[in-house]
């Protein structure tokens, strides 16, 4: 069995002194997607924080490509391959839609992904690339914080609640890029609060409950009861 792209091993992360994550253990593939789901303070943009790098933890806790993570800065772990779309897009409000995209590729990692290919994913970011980014709708900048990730050519992108307030229209459409984004070579973890479509999506789930893993398995085999219990902690 090939070797995991990214392997937790028995994680803690803190804020000061409040414990968010407990002893996890956890292992992405390449080309796999992995869903992420919990109730709310269940720890899952602490783990995304983790990984990419704006939590530092202790270094052997997370290895990727083999290689300890756990303690590097966020912009060394943007450079090993790791991207991550955060939680309320976290755009550049004086930045246009292009600058913000450009901004992304900075790392000059080669692969598919440059200004032409996230426009021919989100068409409707060729059309307002000038405006400023904050002026867009909701799913129009969670396109531009998604195409500023690609941008850095990732071999492994977080989607930190990648539908969280939006109207089920652009959910659609931008899920509907999600196969061209995988397509690509690509592995994903993806944090979201719609069960039935992280199901969907992903290869395999993980079930957070304040901060532990409460259930883990392949998507297509985990009953709906099963992930009540994990994630309502019904006994």
């Amino acid at each position: 069995m090939a070797d995991p792209l990214l392997q937790i091993s028995k994680l803690d992360a803190y804020y000061n002194d409040f414990q968010a994550l407990y002893q996890l253990d956890m292992s992405l593939g390449e080309g796999e997607v992995l869903a992420i789901i919990g109730s709310n303070g269940a720890g899952k943009t602490t783990l995304m924080r983790s990984i990419s790098g704006l939590i530092s933890n202790n270094s052997s806790q997370m290895r990727y490509r083999g290689n300890p993570i756990g303690a590097l800065r966020a912009d060394q772990v943007a450079a090993l391959g790791i991207a991550l779309v955060p939680e309320g897009r976290q755009l550049f409000p004086s930045l246009s839609v292009e600058e913000n995209l450009l901004i992304g590729g900075r790392l000059g990692r080669k692969g598919p992904w440059s200004l032409r290919t996230v426009f021919n994913l989100f068409p409707i970011l060729k059309e307002r690339r000038t405006l400023p980014s904050t002026s867009l709708s909701g799913g129009q900048q969670q396109m531009v914080a998604i195409g500023r990730a690609l941008m850095s050519n990732p071999d492994l992108i977080l989607f930190d609640e990648i539908s969280l307030g939006l109207a089920p229209v652009i959910i659609k459409s931008i899920y509907d890029a999600l196969p061209n984004i995988v397509g690509e070579g690509i592995s994903a973890m993806i944090v979201e609060q719609d069960i039935s479509k992280a199901i969907s999506v992903s290869n395999r789930v993980y079930c957070l409950q304040e901060g532990r893993i409460s259930l883990e398995g392949a998507s297509k085999s985990i009953s709906r009861e099963e992930i009540s219990h994990a994630y309502f902690g019904i006994t």
